[in-house]
């Protein structure tokens, strides 16, 4: 299954912060993948790393429950990002602003995310943004 990078960029989008679907989230990841939150402290609520897809989709389940109520929701028609690919066909970089609907103009999260990818699922994710997002 070969997936150009702003396919595989949009589906996990839509499926994480979008649509909050941890089963279709785990889907766009290898049966190893991984995601890494660098930036989070350790001993940090949310793990700074997550091993598997199915560690993925469970804590993932775990997390997206725990937002349902009173969270903020990214609005996609104000939020905008930039795919940057890199020399090895297996990475892109994806820039992104997300704006999420509030009071006012809404706030604006900035973050990259690196990616790297195998057979058109994700192998392993590095998320770089603003560790007080995960409390």
């Amino acid at each position: 299954m070969s997936r150009t990078p702003q396919e595989i960029f949009q589906s996990y989008v839509y499926a994480g912060p979008f649509t909050r679907n941890a089963d279709a989230l785990a889907e766009n990841f290898t049966e190893d993948g991984v995601i890494e939150l660098p930036l989070l402290p350790a001993g940090a609520a949310f793990p700074r790393r997550l091993v598997g897809r199915e560690e993925i989709r469970a804590v993932m389940a775990a997390h997206y429950e725990r937002q349902a109520e009173g969270s903020r929701t990214p609005n996609a028609e104000k939020s905008a990002y930039v795919l940057h690919t890199t020399s090895d066909p297996d990475v892109f970089i994806a820039e992104i602003d997300t704006v999420f609907d509030g009071d006012g103009d809404g706030e604006t999260v900035s973050l990259v995310q690196i990616f790297r990818v195998r057979d058109g699922r994700i192998a392993r994710l590095r998320d770089y943004f603003a560790p007080d997002l995960m409390s």
